[in-house]
């Protein structure tokens, strides 16, 4: 299924019904009065969390909701149905947004929580209600008020604690694949992953956390370029970045540059996630010797003059994988 983070739908409440000009009619009783019910009110339109959704496709297909109007009231004071409300199911971690204002609405982060995004029309007047000792006979009603109408902009931002980025081919699949049940795309030919991907990780002391993959950024992904520009905004939930690091590059590439690269990016996207707390993940230590992977490492941190932790992994071969997940696990309980 394809992945679909950004929506645009149009919500109507239901229009509430009209009150009722009724006057009763029955056998001796000449003067009996008026007696006409009230409308009810039009249903609302409500978001809905629902943890069993992960995407916005199905607003791709109906973009039109509508709730139900309120029915007419009706002699002997009977009063009009109420319109039901309707409940649009969205998945955890959906932004949104009023299209027509820019202001945010709400942000749904918990499974069955609720949000009011149209309200439905109130009910109109019967006559009963204008009857008064000088109206005996009154002929006003009033008609039912007009639901809201709505364009929203839904925009969905994954909900995780972990977020792994880097250069395409850094291994971020593999090591999602590996240390979680998630099973991206992975291969031994180079490939560039092209939608997120989530997956649970257990760690020890029934600790665990939720970590995010998304699309390798490249040089100019903030102007536009590749894919991972338009899903970082995943990455603004979390509380911790995984910047995955390719030390033994196919190309030859430098990977001190590679990880220059994405530090740029990351600022030129957002100040804010750039803030975030990031540790250094060389990945592919299996392609090399020992003492050379540590002094390429070593020789790049201290280049970086970099203080946060940094981790030395063979995703492809498990190793370093439960260290890293146990120091991932301490952090975020820190």
């Amino acid at each position: 299924m394809k992945f679909i983070d950004e929506a645009t739908i149009q919500v109507e409440a239901g229009n509430g019904g009209h009150g009722c000009m009724s006057f009763r009619r029955e056998k001796f009783i000449p003067f009996g009065g008026p007696d006409g019910g009230d409308g009810g009110d039009g249903g609302s339109v409500y978001l809905l969390g629902d943890k069993k959704h992960n995407t916005l496709i199905e607003f791709r297909y109906k973009r039109l909701w509508k709730a139900e109007r309120g029915g007419d009231g009706q002699g002997k004071q009977r009063s009009g149905k109420k319109g039901q409300d309707l409940y649009v199911h969205v998945p955890l971690g959906t932004v949104v947004h009023d299209q027509d204002t820019e202001e945010v609405l709400g942000d749904i982060t918990a499974d069955q929580q609720k949000l009011k995004v149209a309200q439905g029309g109130y009910h109109g007047l019967g006559n009963t209600r204008f009857k008064s000792s000088v109206n005996r006979a009154p002929r006003q009603t009033t008609k039912g008020g007009i639901g809201e109408t709505r364009h929203l902009r839904l925009e969905l931002k994954l909900l995780a604690d972990v977020g792994l980025l880097g250069l395409p081919n850094a291994g971020k699949s593999t090591l999602i694949s590996a240390i979680s049940a998630a099973k991206p795309k992975v291969a031994d030919y180079p490939f560039t992953t092209l939608q997120p991907k989530l997956g649970v990780v257990a760690s020890e002391h029934d600790r665990g956390f939720v970590i995010a993959d998304i699309p390798g950024l490249i040089a100019g992904a903030s102007q536009g370029a590749g894919l991972g520009i338009q899903f970082l905004k995943h990455l603004a939930r979390t509380r911790l970045l995984l910047h995955v690091v390719d030390i033994a590059p196919i190309d030859g590439s430098d990977p001190l540059q590679a990880i220059e690269t994405i530090a740029t990016e990351l600022q030129n996207f957002d100040s804010e996630l750039a803030k975030k707390p990031r540790w250094l993940v060389f990945n592919k230590i299996d392609l090399l010797d020992e003492s050379e992977y540590k002094k390429r490492c070593q020789q790049i941190v201290s280049r970086l003059n970099w203080q946060a932790p940094v981790a030395m992994i063979s995703a492809v071969n498990r190793r370093g994988l439960e260290k890293l997940v146990r120091d991932i696990g301490a952090a975020l309980d820190a």
